[in-house]
C-alpha cells in the first residue's frame, strides 16, 4: 500500500501545529539546532519497500464525531477514501453501513457493540480517538481478528490543566460568583473560599494524566499525595500511599483518572465520602461511572463535600444542542445542577485544538501502518508484532499476517505450509485467545503467492490472513 515517508510525515505534523493555531509559536530549542546540524542518517537509509496488497483507492475508512481534519489529511495521502460525519451514528444507522468500510475512527460516544461488529464483514481495525476504548466492545473485536487503537497520552496535558483550573474554581466559587453576576446579582464574599498553596491534593491514578497533574500541582504550591493500584515513582516531591483510605483522610481535593473497569465502578460514593476530610473538593475528569453521583449530591447537601467539579457522566448526549443534558438521561440531573459549588463540563478534557491535532496524527498513523505494513504496535485488544520495512530491492516478498486462535499446534502447521519457500524474518505473538503471525517470505512469485493463501485460509485456527506484496 501507499504510504507516508519521512518527509510527509514531517510536513503533516507542522500542518497539523499550525492547523492547531496555538497563540505560542513553536521555536527551535538549542538541542533541536545541534539535532539538525547533524548528518540525517535517515535520508542516507534504504528506501523501503511500499507495499501493495490491493489498489489504495479500494480502502474505505468512515471517521465520525467530527474526528481532527489530521487524520483525514493523512488518510488522503494515503489514497484511501475517506467519508466523514461531524456526528456519532447509533447502532441502526451503523449497522446499515459498516459493511463497507475497512477501518472506522470514532471517539467516545460512537457505541462498537458486538452486534454492530457482526455486520462488519471488512473490517480491519478500529481507531479511537480519544483514551478510553469502552465504547468498543474489545473482545468481539478481537475475535473476529479487529485490531484497535486508540491516543493514551495525546490529551494528557489537556485535561490535567482543565483540573488545576478546576482546583481554582472550586476553591473560590468562581462558578457560582460568575453565574450571579450573569444575572445581575453582585455577591462579593470570602467566606469558605480559599488559596490552593498549602492545600493537599489527592490523585487517584497516577498515569500519564495523574503524574502530569501532580507536576503543575506541586508548581502552585500544592501538597501532592496518590493512590494507584501499582507502586510508581513519584515526580517531585509527589508521596504515594498505601491505601485509598489514607488518601481521603488526608486530601483537601480528591481527582480521579482511573480508567473505567467493574473494580472502579463506584469508586467513590457514600463510605468513601464519608472518610473524606469534612470541606473537601471531588474533581472527575476520568470516566462518568467512578464517582456514585447520587451519593455525591446527598454528601455536598449534608455540607460533607464542600464542591464538585465534573466532566464526565453515567451517560451522555449523542450530539451537541440544548435540552440534551436532562433527567431522562440521568435521573439525578436537575438535583445535582442545583446545587452550590458544582462545576458541570461536557466532557471537553481533551478537547483542545492541540490535544485533537495530536490525537488524530497518533492514532491515523496507527492504523495506516497496521493497513499498510501489518504493525499492531500499541493496538489495545491484540498482539503486538511488527517486523522492520522491506527494502526497494526485496523484489518477489510477501508479507503473510496471518490472525489466528491461539491454541497448540497452529505454528507448526503453518510453518509447514511456509517450509517450502524462504522465510526472511518471522514473528509471532499471543493475546489471550487470539495470536497473531507476521512473516516476510522471499523469492516467490503470483503462484506461490496464490498457493500460500489457499492453504492457510483452509487451516481450522484460521480468524483472517491478509497478504502484503
Amino acid at each position: 500500500m501507499s504510504a507516508l515517508n519521512i518527509n510527509n510525515l514531517q510536513n503533516t505534523f507542522q500542518d497539523a501545529l499550525n492547523f492547531g493555531g496555538s497563540p505560542g509559536a513553536v521555536s527551535t530549542s538549542p538541542t533541536q539546532s545541534f539535532m539538525n546540524s547533524l548528518p540525517q542518517r535517515l535520508n542516507a537509509a534504504k528506501q523501503q519497500k511500499v507495499l501493495k496488497p490491493f489498489s489504495t483507492g479500494d480502502m474505505k475508512i468512515l471517521l465520525l464525531e467530527n474526528v481532527n481534519q489530521t487524520a483525514i489529511e493523512i488518510f488522503k495521502q494515503q489514497g484511501y477514501q475517506v467519508e466523514f460525519h461531524k456526528t456519532a451514528m447509533g447502532e441502526d444507522e451503523l449497522l446499515g453501513k459498516i459493511k463497507d468500510f475497512h477501518a472506522i475512527g470514532i471517539r467516545s460516544k460512537t457505541k462498537l457493540t458486538a452486534k454492530v461488529l457482526e455486520q462488519a464483514k471488512n473490517l480491519i481495525c478500529i481507531g479511537c480517538f480519544c483514551i478510553g476504548t469502552n465504547q468498543v466492545d474489545l473482545n468481539y473485536a478481537a475475535d473476529k481478528g479487529i485490531a484497535v487503537f486508540n491516543s493514551p497520552f495525546s490529551n494528557s496535558r489537556s485535561v490535567a490543566e482543565l483540573v488545576i483550573a478546576e482546583i481554582i474554581t472550586l476553591a473560590r466559587q468562581l462558578g457560582d460568583r460568575s453565574i450571579e453576576l450573569h444575572t445581575g446579582t453582585w455577591n462579593k464574599v470570602s467566606a469558605r473560599c480559599w488559596e490552593v498553596r498549602g492545600k493537599t491534593l489527592g490523585i487517584i491514578g497516577y498515569g500519564h494524566i495523574g503524574s502530569q497533574l501532580s507536576v503543575l500541582a506541586e508548581a502552585m504550591g500544592l501538597h501532592v499525595i496518590y493512590y494507584d493500584i501499582v507502586t510508581i515513582m513519584a515526580l517531585g516531591t509527589a508521596k504515594q500511599v498505601a491505601t485509598l483510605d489514607e488518601l481521603l483522610n488526608k486530601a483537601d481535593f480528591v481527582s480521579l483518572h482511573v480508567p473505567e473497569t467493574p473494580e472502579t465502578r463506584n469508586m467513590l460514593s457514600a463510605p468513601q465520602f464519608a472518610a473524606m476530610k469534612d470541606g473537601a473538593y471531588v474533581i472527575n475528569a476520568s470516566r462518568g461511572t467512578v464517582v456514585d453521583i447520587p451519593a455525591l449530591v446527598q454528601a455536598m447537601k449534608a455540607n460533607k463535600i464542600a464542591g464538585a467539579a465534573l466532566d464526565v457522566y453515567p451517560n451522555e448526549p449523542g450530539k451537541n444542542g440544548a435540552g440534551t443534558y436532562n433527567d431522562d438521561l440521568n435521573s439525578w440531573t436537575s438535583e445535582l445542577v442545583s446545587l452550590p459549588n458544582v462545576v458541570l463540563t461536557p466532557h471537553i478534557g481533551g478537547s483542545t485544538e492541540e490535544a485533537q491535532t495530536a490525537i488524530g496524527i497518533e492514532v491515523s498513523n496507527a492504523l495506516s501502518k497496521y493497513i499498510n505494513e501489518g504493525n499492531s504496535v500499541g493496538a489495545v485488544n491484540f498482539p503486538e508484532v511488527s517486523l522492520r520495512s522491506l527494502d526497494l530491492d526485496q523484489e518477489n516478498t510477501v508479507r503473510v499476517l496471518y490472525i489466528h486462535q491461539n491454541i497448540p499446534g497452529v505454528l507448526k502447521t503453518v510453518n509447514n505450509i511456509l517450509s517450502n519457500h524462504n522465510i526472511e524474518k518471522q514473528f509471532s505473538d499471543s493475546n489471550g485467545n487470539i495470536a497473531y503471525l507476521m512473516a516476510d517470505i522471499s523469492q516467490v512469485n503470483q503462484s506461490d503467492i496464490k498457493q500460500i493463501y489457499e492453504e492457510l485460509n483452509q487451516t481450522s485456527a484460521k480468524i483472517s490472513i491478509r497478504l502484503l506484496y
